[in-house]
């Protein structure tokens, strides 16, 4: 077999290894991670099971080329690895080690339009959640799709998890299944309940 079907499939196999089959880091240049696991879960509907075979993510509304990408092909876009605090709104914080595509690169692929302002995030049990197009451009903001060195689970938000530093941990939107952009901002599912639409975690 060539040298590149090896990487292949290597690459399949570790993506496809169970959470606990794999070694967690417990710590990253010096600073001490919160655990992968947790007990709780905050989530609308509970964990999600999205199907990998039939999995796509889309990229839409104010775009010049819409996308639906694979699993694997959002994979493939350049990853980066940031040590990022969560905040809940609740008032506790997780630190931990997410690894994942920037977000700005996978708008580019989209090209989002002159009027697009707004990114609403919407998952597989229905929640959703938006910020600002500006927002979403900064070097942290990512897809984060291994935490601690370890792929989302269901419990996690496989496949991927928005991840937005400075921001209260209901933008954080797990099992994401299409971006949509928007020339206005529009209400998510907690937002219209009375939680604040700017979700900043100063202070916290």
């Amino acid at each position: 077999m060539p040298a590149t079907a090896w990487l292949a499939l290597l690459a399949v196999l570790c993506f496809s290894l169970p959470a606990a089959a794999q070694t967690e880091i417990k710590t990253f240049e010096g600073v001490k991670l919160s655990p992968y696991h947790r007990d709780y879960d905050n989530s609308i509907c509970g964990p999600q099971k999205v199907e990998s075979a039939s999995y796509r993510l889309k990229v839409d509304g104010l775009v010049e080329k819409p996308l639906s990408l694979s699993y694997q092909q959002v994979l493939a876009l350049p990853s980066i690895r940031e040590v990022v605090k969560m905040p809940c709104v609740e008032g506790w914080t997780e630190t931990l080690l997410y690894q994942g595509v920037r977000l700005r690169e996978l708008l580019a692929l989209a090209g989002p339009k002159a009027q697009a302002t707004w990114v609403m995030f919407h998952s597989a049990e229905g929640y959703s959640t938006g910020l600002p197009l500006k927002r979403l451009l900064g070097d942290k903001v990512m897809l984060g799709y291994k935490i601690n060195g370890l792929p989302l689970d269901a419990a996690r938000g496989w496949p991927f998890q928005l991840v937005a530093p400075g921001k209260l941990g209901y933008k954080w939107a797990k099992w994401l299944v299409r971006l949509e952009l928007t020339a206005e901002p529009q209400k998510g599912y907690w937002e219209k309940r009375g939680y604040s639409n700017t979700a900043d975690a100063a202070g916290r």
